[in-house]
């Protein structure tokens, strides 16, 4: 803003606004882009003071990517996304969230905290008809889980999510990347992994998960992320659906933060510059359970495309979708039943419908 405008200086001499408004004026984009970029330079700690949860990993050219593991329902986790991004200044920020929770990012903490505890018919609806039956039913088990907890805590979730939005957007040329896999995707994997029974165990654990959980309890999950551990107990059994939720997604978040990595591009003044290259500075915000598998495959060869492919729904899959069709049409069926059975007793309790079957048995008997 000083760059831009000069004249905001009150000791500049009386001449001089002018001359250094004539000079802003010719500057070219470039400039302009060198100018900020090494404001942002200076800026950048070169020995940055992290907290503790934060990882630093390396790339082969000499880029830097730190870290932050988080706990989802955690004040002292968004202090620690601040303070991180403040002082390495990052080229890009990638969080673990994908385009299908992007909303969270922009909503106010008062609106997310009503969202997270209403789960209703309508939202059961909206997931069915994006993830299918299955995925749907799954997804909305999930949220209560979370919606019990933001009861619980009064907190909503994903508050160091927004807290990276807003600070990486005060960061000059640092963009925001979605870094974790579509929730459709995991949530079929997830489905596709567990047999008839499994599902079937799965979501009556879920449905009545009802412990109490303290502000205390969060802090001493910072280790290991309270909703995934919650996960981690109920499904310690299905070592398949851990792999789906929890170790491909490990997977595809060091994919995304290897990409982010890439050396970034230098201002050029013209086309017939040669173009110069520097390492990148990334800031990672994701769950504590996730930070082992990142450090894990952060050297490895990755391939992302069998993990981001739905596979073909299993025969217990289609039997499972089979019984909650009938159980949902029987109930509706039987609904309606009861309903017109009392309506018929009503009319036939009526004065004026009792006078006229009686008529009616008086015609037909025979004099």
């Amino acid at each position: 803003q000083a760059a831009a405008d000069p004249r905001s200086s009150s000791d500049a001499p009386e001449d001089g606004p002018k001359e250094t408004s004539s000079v802003s004026q010719n500057i070219s984009d470039a400039d302009a882009f060198k100018i900020l970029l090494e404001m942002k330079m200076k800026k950048r700690q070169k020995m940055p003071t992290l907290p503790s949860t934060v990882t630093e990993l390396d790339t082969e050219d000499g880029s830097k990517v730190y870290v932050v593991g988080t706990a989802h329902f955690s004040d002292s986790s968004k202090k620690d996304v601040v303070k991180t991004i403040q002082e390495v200044q990052p080229d890009v920020v990638v969080v673990e969230l994908c385009q299908y929770r992007v909303s969270m990012l922009k909503m106010d903490e008062k609106t997310l905290l009503k969202e997270a505890k209403e789960i209703n018919l309508e939202k059961l609806q909206q997931a069915i008809k994006q993830n299918g039956v299955m995925s749907g039913l799954m997804q909305m088990l999930l949220l209560k889980v979370s919606a019990h907890i933001t009861e619980q805590l009064g907190m909503a979730p994903g508050g160091e999510f927004r807290e990276a939005f807003k600070e990486a957007s005060k960061v000059p040329f640092c963009k925001f990347h979605l870094g974790d896999r579509p929730i459709p995707v995991t949530f079929k994997r997830a489905i596709a992994a567990l047999s008839f029974w499994q599902k079937v165990k799965l979501a009556w654990g879920l449905c009545f998960l009802s412990d109490p959980i303290s502000k205390d309890d969060v802090e001493k999950c910072k280790q290991k992320d309270l909703l995934e551990q919650m996960m981690a107990e109920m499904i310690g059994e299905f070592p398949d659906l851990h792999r789906t939720i929890v170790s491909e997604r490990d997977i595809y978040l060091t994919y995304m933060l290897k990409q982010a990595a890439k050396q970034i591009e230098l201002p050029r003044a013209s086309e017939t510059e040669p173009r110069k290259y520097i390492p990148a500075v990334v800031v990672g915000v994701v769950g504590m359970g996730h930070v082992p598998g990142i450090e894990k495959n952060w050297n490895s060869d990755l391939n992302i495309q069998e993990i981001i492919s739905v596979p073909p729904p299993s025969a217990s899959s289609k039997i499972f979708k089979f019984v909650i069709k009938a159980t949902v049409f029987g109930l509706m069926g039987y609904g309606c039943y009861r309903i017109g059975q009392r309506t018929v007793q009503f009319i036939l309790s009526m004065p004026a419908a009792q006078s006229y079957l009686q008529k009616l048995t008086e015609i037909r008997s025979p004099h």
